[in-house]
């Protein structure tokens, strides 16, 4: 069943001192999928107006908006909205081949467009080989088992054994780090599972976008409450292609996982990514909400 959703996301930066001289770019927008996603509006405004703005398409395609300020700024708010319609998810459609199979196929492979399985094997900044985390998934593998379930397993068991906390990570926490502690947010649970993926061959990527939320039963929903989401691709074989699985939720993604970017990491698809002229520190805060259309 399609669903239609009116996403709204704030991002506010505060700084002590004037920054000058930056430079920012921005991935938040939902992209136009075939088949799955359609972007019907979309809009992005920032306050203060920066002198020099281009909105393009990165080499994955995801949506992003160059920004530049060359006067001192003390506080930046950047507002999106747009209206998404979510047609399909991104389970396995078909049964995938085994992991021997997989790595043939791979060898075989000789397409270096976007969405390549070839971009999505080797370590990437977030997603460096770790031991134990290889250890881990050889522990869970077993005889002739095939790449969607080998996906689904490592997902289900990292929501069993993490726990969510949203305080006891940061950006820049290295996912070796979570998973020895056994806690993070989704970024770490998505960066844990594609490290666990990639060590056995199977080229994994990172996926950014937007979850609808359920309030808890007789709660009403508060608006603007959500943040961003990660989940995981996988690439199954040329059969099935890219399956999605949200290891924080223990589910494929559907239609209630809006694509927003996708990349070999969290440094491909950041929100904001940018350098400035600034002293002293600052602070930020976003917001999202993701409703439902009622039609």
């Amino acid at each position: 069943m399609a669903m239609l959703y009116d996403i709204k996301m704030t991002m506010d930066y505060a700084f002590q001192a004037p920054a000058a001289g930056a430079r920012q770019i921005l991935r938040a927008m939902p992209m136009v999928i075939a088949g799955r996603q359609r972007l019907i509006a979309g809009s992005i405004d920032i306050d203060p107006k920066p002198a020099t703005r281009a909105d393009r398409e990165d080499f994955f395609g995801n949506r992003l908006t160059e920004m530049a300020f060359n006067e001192p700024h003390s506080s930046v708010v950047i507002a999106l909205k747009a209206r998404v319609e979510v047609t399909g998810g991104a389970a396995p459609g078909s049964a995938s081949v085994d992991l021997p199979t997989l790595v043939r196929m791979i060898e075989a492979e000789t397409d270096l467009t976007a969405r390549s399985p070839l971009h999505f094997l080797s370590a990437s900044r977030y997603a460096r080989p770790d031991a134990a985390i290889a250890q881990w998934a050889r522990s869970r593998l077993r005889p002739g088992q095939q790449c969607g379930d080998i996906v689904a397993e490592f997902g289900l068991a990292l929501h069993r054994e993490m726990r969510f906390d949203a305080d006891a990570t940061t950006v820049d926490t290295p996912a070796a780090e979570a998973f020895a502690a056994r806690h993070g947010v989704c970024q770490d649970f998505t960066h844990i599972m594609i490290i666990a993926l990639r060590s056995l061959g199977i080229p994994s990527g990172y996926v950014s976008g937007y979850l609808r939320t359920l309030p808890p039963p007789g709660q009403e929903r508060l608006e603007g409450a959500d943040a961003m989401h990660a989940w995981v691709s996988a690439w199954c074989g040329p059969g099935v292609g890219w399956v999605e699985y949200d290891p924080t939720n223990a589910t494929f993604a559907g239609t209630d996982h809006i694509v927003a970017g996708y990349g070999r990491d969290y440094s491909d698809v950041a929100p904001v990514r940018g350098a400035m002229r600034t002293a002293g520190g600052q602070t930020s805060n976003q917001s999202v909400d993701v409703a439902p259309v009622r039609e």
